[in-house]
């Protein structure tokens, strides 16, 4: 199973996608290689990323910073153990309430076993986490790329990654979740550092400075 761990793994990654995709190169050599992004696994990691959904960075980070204060260390027990009157003051949605307890009650029980998935290929640890309420297909391969550190993942219905891929091709239009996977295909096994790419190409090319 490939992974995407080091700096040298990203930087060899990078290599291959400016070999076979002359945008990729060129948008690396405006640009310089992205940032190789990491999180610890487990319970915590899953967590956060659910929070995160559908929020600002800013909106995410403080609620994850409140409902980390409230509940140290952060652990299944803990989140199953705050009330109602908790949750509204970190700031839990009453959605983002279910879904934490959810997914602390799955850990709980021994339905999602965080040690199990490194050994899982991407589409059986993928279709593990889904099974869990509140984690769609983007949840899991987020965990996969940033905890996991997989190699070939691509988050194809992730905006930036869209947004991103739509400018490097210079398409008139997002392209949909089959045109992303084509446009993909010739970056296997290293989707995971295409992605990164895109994240950093959305970040560093303003729009109507890529021609």
């Amino acid at each position: 199973m490939t992974l995407l761990s080091t700096k040298a793994d990203l930087s060899r990654a990078c290599e291959a996608l400016a070999a076979v995709d002359a945008d990729m190169a060129r948008a690396l050599e405006i640009a310089g290689s992205p940032p190789l992004r990491r999180r610890p696994g487990g319970f915590a990691a899953l967590l956060q990323t659910i929070m995160g959904q559908q929020l600002s960075i800013a909106s995410a980070r403080a609620i994850w910073d409140r409902l980390a204060a409230a509940v140290d260390p952060l652990t299944p027990e803990g989140v199953l153990a705050l009330d109602d009157a908790a949750c509204r003051t970190i700031g839990l949605s009453r959605q983002k309430q279910r879904y934490a307890k959810e997914l602390a009650m799955a850990v709980a029980e021994g339905r999602l076993d965080f040690r199990a998935l490194p050994r899982m290929d991407d589409e059986a640890a993928i279709d593990s986490l889904v099974q869990v309420t509140g984690i769609g297909r983007w949840t899991a391969e987020i965990y996969l790329l940033f905890a996991l550190r997989r190699a070939d993942i691509w988050p194809v219905d992730d905006l930036a990654v869209v947004v991103a891929t739509q400018r490097l091709k210079r398409l008139p239009e997002r392209p949909d979740r089959k045109a992303m996977a084509e446009i993909a295909a010739p970056w296997r096994p290293w989707r995971s550092a295409a992605a990164l790419m895109m994240w950093h190409f959305y970040r560093k090319v303003p729009p109507g400075t890529w021609q």
